[in-house]
């Protein structure tokens, strides 16, 4: 079959295009006609081998999956030949023409739903949900202040927000990231190119702070949302697209009463995988009432699968990037 693979770990440039051995179904697994694969920064990571899952070589990144079901292995009942679905693929292998994923986190997708969507759809939206809900505990009338809102997980952690009954404040570096997060219901914007953080975040919570904070960016980013958190709020971990790690007084913590959260979706996915399928399957069933709106991905063919990596490793994303076959 044709991937997007890497022979070596190191740099974006050992990605490359062509034919490698098709992955055969063990127990417990399915295997996918892939139609669509998700981009996300985890692949970014894993081609450069910063990542906290070491693939083994040759591997192919891709950690979101959507297409059409063409074998199970033994047991498999809740989807058959022929279904159409989405999975999560933890250990990379989205971008290729099919994928071996383990059945218990692939889920049907509705017939209105195209794979372009679906691919988009479990690592933001699943991620945003799991952090919000199980992890941040957030409550309708709470204030949620999104980092890195115009993404594609920023952008579902508005809508999931808002889904949630929450306020929603987006921050992001463009007025063409903030208008993005804006048509996906966010309250308030601030762009943190342009405005001190601390300050507006303040000055729109007459100067209370934000209850939870979702911060997939890390780096001084974080060390601004310390400056704006309320008082027992809840600061959750997501990740680091910044590309610094950033580091915490404790007695920050201590001083406002609050908590750092860190959130690991694909570890908990892993673990807890039928979880992962109930919650894929609610926040698609919300889809299908209209209560989530999916902004239109980015696309790109698969051959082209390292120029859209590398836009994505240089920031210049709104939104969603979606492989196609």
């Amino acid at each position: 079959m044709y991937a997007l693979f890497c022979r070596e770990i190191g740099s974006l440039d050992n990605l490359e295009y062509g034919e490698i051995s098709e992955p055969t179904v063990g127990d417990g697994d399915v295997k996918i006609r892939v139609g669509a694969s998700g981009v996300n920064f985890p692949d970014i990571l894993m081609a450069e081998g910063k990542y906290q899952v070491k693939p083994a070589l040759p591997f192919v990144p891709g950690l979101e999956v959507a297409g059409e079901v063409v074998e199970c292995s033994a047991g498999i009942e809740h989807v058959k030949p022929g279904d159409r679905v989405l999975g999560f693929a933890r250990y990379g292998g989205g971008h290729a023409e099919y994928a071996v994923l383990p059945a218990a986190i692939v889920t049907p997708i509705p017939d209105a739903m195209s794979f372009v969507d679906a691919a988009g759809f479990p690592v933001a939206y699943g991620t945003a949900h799991f952090a919000l809900d199980y992890r941040g505990h957030l409550k309708a009338g709470e204030t949620l202040l999104v980092l890195g809102a115009g993404g594609g997980v920023g952008l579902a952690a508005v809508q999931v927000g808002k889904l949630l009954g929450a306020r929603v404040i987006a921050a992001a570096s463009s007025v063409d990231k903030l208008a993005a997060a804006t048509a996906c219901g966010a309250d308030e914007g601030v762009n943190y190119e342009e405005e001190d953080l601390r300050d507006r975040v303040r000055e729109l919570t007459d100067q209370s702070g934000c209850d939870v904070i979702f911060d997939p960016v890390g780096g001084d980013h974080f060390a601004q949302g310390v400056r704006c958190i309320g008082w027992e709020g809840r600061i959750l971990v997501i990740g680091f697209a910044s590309g610094e790690i950033p580091k915490i007084a404790a007695n920050m913590i201590l001083v406002k009463n609050f908590s750092t959260t860190g959130v690991v979706f694909g570890e908990h996915s892993a673990r807890y995988p039928e979880s992962t399928r109930a919650r894929l399957g609610e926040l698609l069933a919300a889809w299908e009432r209209g209560e989530l709106k999916l902004s239109t991905p980015e696309t790109f063919t698969l051959e082209n699968g390292r120029e859209a990596i590398r836009a994505l490793a240089d920031r210049r994303v709104v939104g969603k990037l979606v492989l196609t076959a």
